[in-house]
């Protein structure tokens, strides 16, 4: 990371961001091409659980590469300097991190997986019927580094 200040390295002031924020970009390569898409997410300390169509464009990258890079932020605001516009800038808090991709096939680690994603937005658990374990292909991404940066 170029600006070592603005660092964060403490994992539980990154796990908080992760656990503040309600998108994460995920974003794909293959065949040299890139690919960046928005998912709602779920994370566990760990790994990050997110769910897709049974077929797609996110399907024939992670076919392609399982291997993705993350980020998300929140409390991203502009500050804005009436004298120079080359000093504006952007306060917030960011996480980026690498992983690689696995799709949960078992009806347990489905509904562990979509749990995940659900309690992250709801709080709390789900009991999910077997049609709803099936509607979707659900996945985790298996961290393997991440980095935190905060601009205040």
């Amino acid at each position: 990371m170029k600006r070592t200040d603005r660092e964060i390295t403490d994992r539980n002031e990154i796990d908080k961001i992760i656990h503040s924020c309600d998108v994460c970009h995920l974003a794909f390569a293959a065949g040299g091409d890139p690919y960046v898409v928005p998912v709602s997410y779920g994370y566990d300390g760990n790994c990050l659980y997110f769910h897709t169509a049974h077929e797609g464009k996110k399907i024939d990258f992670i076919d392609a590469n399982p291997k993705v890079c993350f980020e998300m932020e929140h409390h991203v605001r502009l500050v804005s300097d009436d004298s120079s516009p080359c000093s504006w800038t952007f306060k917030y808090e960011s996480v980026i991190g690498y992983g690689r991709i696995e799709e949960l096939t078992t009806p347990e680690d489905r509904s562990t997986g979509l749990n995940q994603l659900v309690f992250h937005y709801s709080g709390r658990g789900w009991e999910f019927e077997p049609h709803e374990l099936t509607s979707a292909r659900i996945w985790r991404v298996v961290i393997e580094s991440v980095t935190g940066k905060r601009s205040e």
